[in-house]
């Protein structure tokens, strides 16, 4: 008969570290590819009316965005109380906005521009006269694809 012995003198084999690097920078390239950047630093309040009926744009890298509210705390010293328009990431008045829109187009291609959308992210609590002065100088500038950002609300 065979002799069975057991070898307690055996150590468990140490683990292999040597893709760890591999997989640490795929992870790193996957999440630094798949994160989107924040574009702009929102200086006015905002708080997104609701809407039943809602549809997601198709191209969101045509679309441009006029934001009004009731300037930050931080802001209201020095810009007041009442709601403001934003532009990019400075305040602006209804009179800039012909020179932002030509800047936006002026970005895109030439194909492009008919297809560029003006969105308008308004808070809840702003009256509707900065909102049409806004829509007013848009129509003067021929920029006639206008939607409104809301949140869907879902029926109870």
């Amino acid at each position: 008969m065979g002799k069975f012995r057991k070898d307690d003198g055996k150590e468990v084999p140490a683990i292999n570290t040597s893709a760890l690097p591999d997989i640490v920078f795929m992870l790193l390239f996957f999440f630094m590819v798949s994160t989107t950047m924040k574009e702009v630093t929102l200086k006015v309040k905002m708080t997104i009316p609701g809407a039943t009926e809602v549809k997601k744009l198709e191209k969101k890298s045509l679309v441009s965005y006029i934001y009004i509210g009731e300037p930050q705390r931080q802001f209201a010293k020095m810009f007041g109380t009442e709601p403001r328009i934003q532009l990019n990431d400075a305040f602006a008045n209804v009179s800039d906005i012909a020179d932002y829109i030509e800047a936006e187009r002026a970005k895109r291609d030439e194909a492009e521009v008919p297809l560029m959308t003006t969105s308008l992210k308004v808070d809840e609590n702003t009256k509707m006269g900065i909102v049409t002065d806004v829509k007013q100088e848009l129509r003067r500038v021929s920029a006639l694809k206008i939607n409104y950002s809301t949140k869907k609300v879902v029926k109870e």
